[in-house]
């Protein structure tokens, strides 16, 4: 009888080849190289990464310098994995920020999203997604943690699902399976940023 790994043990592995990838690109030495706080936010920060390959930081500067943002990305350029790089200025919009996504190319040949916000200290979203996080953190329980994982996992390949809906979904309103969710985003629309946390 073939041996089927649980959700659980299939988020660690993710999680564990996300946190190689991190240490391969020297985001940390990077970043921290312009003197620049850099924080892990979003599904690897809640141990809830399980089968979109993306990782997401939120990167903060006093002062705040384009040119220094531009050079941390050229360092992290360097590395023969990188193989995209894709910019966004939202320094005059409600986000304030800049949107830096890098694709890094693993050694199974898949592609892996690396979001990394440089924001304002002046931004409304400076620290909020850290707390959203933690909160959720603070509130995750082996039960809850494996439905968010089912829900996850069942999402076809072709479709990303946003996480933060899911984790109201099963927080909030007991959602366990992804049928249910399918049925709860119906009634749960959201455009733009889901603003919630536990």
């Amino acid at each position: 009888m073939r041996y089927m790994e649980t959700n659980i043990q299939i988020a660690e592995k993710v999680q564990k080849k996300a946190l190689k990838i991190i240490d391969d690109l020297k985001i940390f030495e990077i970043w921290s190289s312009i003197g620049a706080k850099i924080n892990l936010v979003g599904s690897l920060k809640t141990g809830l990464l399980i089968n979109n390959r993306d990782i997401d930081f939120h990167i903060y500067t006093s002062p705040f310098s384009l040119s220094d943002s531009f050079s941390a990305i050229s360092k992290l350029a360097e590395n023969k994995r990188i193989k995209t790089i894709n910019y966004s200025n939202l320094l005059e919009c409600e986000d304030k920020c800049i949107e830096w996504h890098a694709f890094y190319e693993d050694d199974e040949a898949f592609l892996w999203q690396i979001d990394m916000i440089h924001i304002l200290n002046e931004s409304p979203y400076a620290g909020y997604f850290e707390k959203v996080a933690d909160r959720i953190c603070a509130v995750l329980t082996p039960e809850i943690k494996e439905d968010i994982l089912k829900i996850k996992n069942s999402a076809p390949d072709n479709e990303k699902i946003v996480g933060i809906e899911v984790y109201k979904a099963v927080i909030e309103d007991k959602i366990k399976d992804f049928h249910s969710f399918r049925e709860w985003q119906k009634e749960n629309a959201c455009q733009g940023i889901l603003m919630w946390m536990p």
